[in-house]
């Protein structure tokens, strides 16, 4: 028996022409367009730089002039620097004193703001009661209502609780002034926060009052940053205040010495001594946010980032 042996298929095909792909448009870019928007945009930032940091300079620059320069040549740099200036508004205008009283103040009412009002705000943000909406229009309100329109009685209740001329009416008066604000700029940061984080430390064993200082304040940190910049720099340059409801001279905040001290020789004016007060007062402020600035922008762009 035979086997005839058949020659195998030729398998063998010929490769596919490769396909052309059509080509892409180009699009032809106009430089001069986003060169003059950023020519415009970097000149107003410019511009606006100038306005705020020229007035600063100047008034540094006059805190170490004196009075004689400062009225014929306010925009000619000083032949010398007089830093007696310094020592007299520190001395001589109680600056000192005044200096040392407002930071008692703003102290105590800046931790006392935070405090309740990030709790407040945790609470709204986060659970849901009868009410809830209620009490965040109220807060909301409560910057909408001008201050000048509650001194009359506010100093009436002041007056009858024993609190005028006191460190601590102050105090509380200077935290009631600031929770408005506190609460809306919180309650916003606190709802973009992972609830997650949360849940977790409740499964764990944890309770509402140690998930929130534990968990979910130091996971607030910018946005507290953030709100104590806004509130220190309300509380600082604080005048109308404690004018009302804090007379006597030996617990005046710094913004009555610096009236105090533009005011004290009449018509004769201690210009060279008011302007090395009003650069005292101004420093901390810009410690304060030249420090915390990284933390402020963080703060303000948590809720667009998340």
């Amino acid at each position: 028996m035979k086997t005839t042996d058949t020659p195998p298929a030729d398998v063998t095909k010929d490769p596919e022409p490769p396909i052309e792909t059509p080509p892409v448009p180009v699009v032809e870019e106009k430089p001069t367009e986003g060169k003059t928007l950023n020519f415009f945009s970097h000149g107003i930032l410019i511009i606006w730089a100038a306005l705020a940091a020229l007035p600063l300079l100047w008034a540094v620059m006059s805190s170490v002039k004196n009075d004689h320069d400062i009225l014929t040549a306010p925009w000619k740099l000083p032949d010398r620097l007089h830093f007696e200036n310094w020592s007299r508004a520190w001395n001589q205008a109680h600056m000192s004193e005044y200096f040392g009283h407002t930071i008692v103040v703003v102290g105590f009412s800046l931790v006392g703001t935070l405090l309740l009002g990030s709790m407040a705000a945790y609470v709204l943000a986060r659970f849901d009661f009868p009410g809830n909406r209620f009490i965040y229009y109220l807060f909301i309100g409560g910057m909408s209502f001008p201050i000048i329109l509650a001194l009359v009685p506010l100093f009436f209740v002041m007056n009858n609780m024993g609190l005028l001329n006191t460190t601590y009416g102050l105090v509380l008066v200077y935290i009631a002034y600031s929770l408005p604000f506190t609460v809306f700029f919180l309650t916003s940061f606190f709802r973009t926060m992972p609830g997650e984080v949360a849940e977790a430390a409740m499964i764990d064993g944890a309770s509402h009052t140690r998930t929130f200082f534990q968990v979910m304040l130091p996971m607030a940190k910018p946005g507290l940053i953030s709100v104590g910049i806004f509130n220190f720099l309300g509380q600082w340059n604080q005048y109308m205040l404690p004018t009302v409801l804090n007379t006597d001279p030996h617990k005046r905040v710094l913004a009555q010495g610096l009236v105090e001290l533009a005011t004290s020789q009449g018509y004769k004016g201690d210009y060279s001594g008011l302007f090395a007060g009003l650069v005292m007062a101004m420093l901390p402020v810009l410690a304060a946010y030249i420090i915390f600035q990284r933390q402020v922008v963080a703060g303000l762009t948590a809720g667009a980032l998340k």
